[in-house]
């Protein structure tokens, strides 16, 4: 008789194809790499194929495991559905969300829109993760992503919040350290007195970031004295009063401490996406949560060149 798959084999299938290793499937699974080790063994031997070619940098899956990863998926989701619809009676959500966004983002949007969330449904728990690298939903390394970005991935399902606005910012213990006068009525400070202050911006782990770009093409002079590994990190710097740089209008006008010294710079406009995974995007709990950040996530705390406020604009799933 053929080999019959069984549920748990697809379990050991679809963890391998997200972690690519034994100790991380072991670890997805709460099992040792040996046990994962010996049930791949097993279901290979059963099949009479290989569904992983094996490699230093870990297991790559074959057709047919990316195959079996995605009837493993479905079931997955399901699975999950129906845990969901269990609570549906008692009118709760419940289960773990994770969120992956840039520290930016996580500390001056996500977060304050979670409160009351976590509030309300107390059922829930959230693993937040802060990194400029986009998780992988399609592995599930996260459920929903909170990006900045002109063009999220085609495989994902977006919701647009709204648009992120730069400029540069700087203290005003350095500009009256610099004896530079703040601009006045939505003025700039011009190029020269810029490129004469000192820069802080992010090191060479984001050399392509839109600031970046920015500076290099309009001031391809200044090199900048403070490089950090993050926009948190040239947050903390600018209103530490070491040096100028471009940050968010939504941080830098939220800021008491700093002084806007041009218009937005349209050259790094973004938006914010909210991004599911398609298989993911009706469960319950994620539906919950993604719902309740597109109704909180505050933007409106930007303002263009002129003064007035941007409308945020929700667009209907990708």
């Amino acid at each position: 008789m053929p080999y019959q798959l069984t549920s748990p084999d697809l379990d050991i299938v679809l963890a391998l194809v997200r972690g690519a290793t034994l100790a991380e499937a072991g670890r997805r699974l709460g099992l040792d790499a040996s046990t994962v080790f010996r049930a791949l063994q097993r279901i290979e031997k059963g099949l009479g194929r290989r569904l992983f070619e094996r490699s230093r940098a870990g297991y790559l899956a074959t057709e047919l495991a990316q195959q079996f990863a995605q009837h493993a998926e479905r079931i997955e989701a399901e699975l999950e559905a129906a845990r969901a619809q269990a609570s549906v009676s008692a009118g709760t959500v419940t289960g773990l969300v994770r969120i992956t966004t840039t520290d930016t983002v996580l500390h001056g949007m996500v977060l304050p829109a979670l409160a009351p969330l976590g509030r309300a449904h107390p059922g829930l728990s959230f693993e937040l993760t802060a990194t400029n690298e986009l998780a992988s939903l399609t592995r599930r390394d996260a459920d929903i992503a909170v990006r900045a970005t002109r063009q999220p991935p085609d495989h994902l399902i977006g919701r647009r919040l709204g648009p992120l606005r730069v400029a540069v910012f700087a203290s005003r213990e350095l500009l009256a350290a610099a004896g530079v006068a703040p601009p006045r009525d939505g003025g700039s400070v011009a190029p020269a007195a810029l490129a004469a202050l000192p820069w802080t911006a992010p090191d060479e782990a984001m050399p392509d970031h839109p600031s970046v770009r920015w500076r290099r093409r309009h001031l391809p002079r200044v090199s900048p004295q403070y490089r950090v590994n993050s926009i948190a990190g040239v947050v903390e710097v600018i209103e530490g009063g070491l040096g100028i740089g471009i940050i968010s209008l939504m941080i830098g006008r939220r800021s008491g401490r700093l002084v806007q010294l041009t218009g937005a710079l349209d050259e790094c406009d973004t938006d914010l996406w909210l991004l599911t995974h398609p298989e993911s995007r009706h469960l319950r709990r994620i539906a919950t949560v993604v719902a309740h950040l597109a109704g909180h996530v505050r933007l409106d705390g930007q303002a263009d060149e002129r003064g007035g406020p941007i409308k945020r604009t929700d667009k209907a799933d990708r």
